[in-house]
């Protein structure tokens, strides 16, 4: 056992009705955070330099040793785990906003919900990214408005029997594909013989051939996504705004939602519980960390020899899908979570992680204007162009970029610019901006 124990937590960590001020701030959750935000770009690169079913569909964008080599690597550090560790994050915002005092807490909740929400419509349908996630934790960020004042016990389980009964959901989902797939093959055959095909095996067969059309595409459809996206700004909004209406239609309410929200639970007990604020002692981080890996990595491997095995193959290349997709997800976001507070503790690791962590929003944006400008129409039309391994040149220096302007912009400005403007929406007036400046 890890040791995990519920630990009194204060609502002096937030103002009653104010913003939560630099002094206020829990160095650990702005280092995760900045971390989290960095890490899920390994993973985000390949829905803007690639066509969107790249992540459903890897071998559209693996094209010899180099990019077989990227796709290991991000499939065994970062897939899933990242988004994991930023929802955690996220729910443990919500705690920590929320606090125990009552007074406008909630209006304030709603309100800035209701203007994450808005900032994640910007992000999709105007800087056209095609795999926002903020829409999703907005959604989820009303829900456990609900939930605020269960208890951190109470939570850990909840949302323990909730990830188990996600990867029976996908472990029934998968099974269910596995045999409409067999059905498509089945009616194939017999169609080539010319015997009659039953029609609830033609059912099948279609819903197989639909579902593969959505997510392992055809040459001529990936030609004509990558045409829209990279003719012109205009092309590339028409196109993206039907693929993501589609995705708000169809994958928020049973996949995505889901997926956040059993994290977010469990990032607001492990808050309660005092682990994301480092209050912990070394050694429960240190199994924390050992324990998180080792079940998180052994489960991304043999994920990994599926895919590869079956020269991936929709089903098996399908991560998400995956009946254990859940379990190393959350495993190895714990690993990730147990050696960054270990190295925060013990070295005073992520200073500059802090700074991008502080600025959030802003940087999450961030990528999508400056992918925006490399990858499409409204710039340089490069999505498509570039193999899966050059992608990561533009990731790191992105990093880069954040690594050194979050530090440099937090010792002037007391926010980053979208933070300040969010901050300002919620409680309808402006907080000092730049340091020096009088509060109004």
């Amino acid at each position: 056992m890890l040791g995990l124990h519920a630990v009194t937590w204060s609502s002096s960590v937030v103002e009653v009705t104010g913003p939560v001020g630099e002094q206020q701030r829990i160095d650990s959750l702005d280092v995760l955070r900045g971390f989290a935000l960095l890490g899920i770009l390994l993973m985000n690169i390949i829905g803007f330099g690639f066509v969107a079913a790249a992540y459903t569909a890897p071998k559209l964008a693996i094209d010899g040793p180099l990019d077989l080599a990227a796709w290991f690597m991000t499939e065994l550090l970062a897939e899933g785990s990242m988004r994991t560790l930023f929802s955690l994050l996220f729910g443990a915002g919500v705690v920590l906003f929320l606090g125990r005092a009552r007074e406008r807490r909630g209006v304030l909740h709603f309100k800035r919900t209701f203007w994450l929400l808005m900032f994640g419509l910007i992000d999709g349908y105007l800087l056209l990214w095609t795999g926002d996630i903020l829409v999703t934790y907005a959604l989820a960020g009303f829900v456990l408005y609900f939930v605020r004042n269960v208890s951190g016990k109470k939570l850990l389980v909840s949302a323990s029997v909730l990830i188990l009964l996600l990867s029976l959901y996908n472990a029934a989902m998968y099974a269910g594909l596995s045999q409409m797939g067999a059905a498509a093959s089945q009616v194939q055959s017999l169609q080539q013989q010319g015997a009659e095909v039953p029609s609830e095996l033609a059912e099948a067969g279609k819903f197989w051939q639909e579902f593969s059309a959505d997510f392992d595409p055809s040459e001529s459809q990936v030609a004509d996504e990558l045409r829209a996206r990279r003719d012109s700004y205009a092309s590339a909004l028409a196109w993206t705004a039907g693929h993501n209406t589609e995705i708000i239609r169809s994958n928020v309410l049973p996949i995505l939602l889901p997926d956040a929200l059993v994290v977010m639970l469990l990032g607001m007990a492990l808050f309660k519980c005092g682990v994301l604020q480092g209050q912990l002692s070394r050694s429960f981080y240190l199994r924390m960390s050992v324990i998180g890996f080792s079940v998180g990595f052994a489960t991304n491997l043999f994920e990994i020899w599926r895919a590869y095995s079956s020269d991936f193959l929709l089903l098996p290349a399908f991560s998400v899908l995956q009946p254990s997709y859940h379990i190393g997800r959350i495993a190895l976001a714990l690993g990730w979570l147990g050696l960054v507070v270990l190295m925060h503790q013990s070295h005073g690791f992520g200073r500059r992680l802090a700074a991008v962590g502080r600025m959030a929003l802003t940087n999450y944006l961030m990528h999508s204007a400056i992918c925006l400008f490399v990858f499409t129409g409204a710039g340089l039309g490069l999505v498509g162009e570039l193999a899966r391994w050059q992608l990561y040149a533009v990731v790191i220096v992105i990093w880069l970029v954040q690594l050194s302007l979050s530090p440099w912009w937090l010792q002037r400005y007391h926010y980053g610019p979208v933070e300040w403007v969010w901050r300002m929406l919620t409680y309808g007036a402006g907080a000092k901006f730049a340091r020096g400046q009088l509060d109004r």
